[in-house]
């Protein structure tokens, strides 16, 4: 193993970082920082380790919390550069009191159910500006600067409009699922399908339309045999 070599889910959750979870192809984590100031101190300090490293991390700073993504941009995946820059950045964010929330961290991902991915994935990659995913290549394009949501293709039976060809993926951790769904019940929601579960629920609210909350339990290298939603 080098350090270009993209680790599985499994892998990744075995590293033991407290701080991270694997969502949608990269590590994630987001500190509580509580106003700017300790924010923009915890961010320069994490440049400083990422220069040292040769290896950056996506930042995303708000006035109550800095959002952190760690992915291997050249192969398209986790590799052990970001365990080993995700560990440091525990430690820095440690040392200066600033407190890991991973409860808070998810992905938003949209959803297009089709038969045909070959058909359609090209309008919406040149309608979007989007590249080619490289760990779901023919299933699922990405924003390259990773501001916008991922688009994946989900495989369903050839059928004709209105039915619902786009829903909304909600990827959590897996020990926020079900938090997540009762609330989405208790607002009125119904529960159409837990078939897939943990890699997904499929959720309705009362009109009928379906989303999916979605963990990384089940999906990491599961592309090609996902099956339909039925939506």
């Amino acid at each position: 193993m080098t350090d270009k070599t993209v680790l599985t889910y499994p892998q990744v959750k075995d590293a033991g970082l407290e701080d991270w979870r694997w969502l949608v192809e990269g590590l994630h984590a987001r500190f509580a920082t509580g106003d700017f100031a300790t924010g923009l101190a915890l961010a320069g300090a994490i440049g400083a380790a990422a220069e040292e490293a040769g290896h950056h991390p996506d930042l995303d700073l708000r006035y109550p919390f800095l959002a952190v993504r760690l992915v291997s941009h050249d192969v398209g995946g986790v590799t052990d550069r970001d365990l080993r820059l995700a560990r440091r950045i525990s430690e820095i964010a440690a040392e200066q009191g600033v407190p890991a929330t991973p409860a808070e961290v998810q992905v938003l991902e949209l959803a297009l159910d089709t038969a045909d991915h070959a058909a359609v994935l090209p309008f919406w990659r040149a309608l979007l500006g989007y590249a080619d995913s490289p760990l779901y290549p023919g299933r699922e394009i990405l924003d390259a600067a990773g501001r916008l949501p991922t688009v994946w293709t989900q495989l369903t039976d050839a059928h004709e409009t209105p039915r619902q060809r786009w829903h909304l993926d909600v990827v959590v951790p897996i020990e926020e699922a079900q938090g997540r769904i009762d609330a989405a019940l208790a607002a009125g929601g119904v529960l159409v399908t837990a078939e897939h579960a943990p890699a997904f629920w499929v959720l309705a609210d009362p009109e009928g339309n379906r989303a999916c909350v979605c963990t990384p339990e089940g999906r990491s290298g599961q592309a090609d045999a996902e099956p339909s939603t039925g939506e």
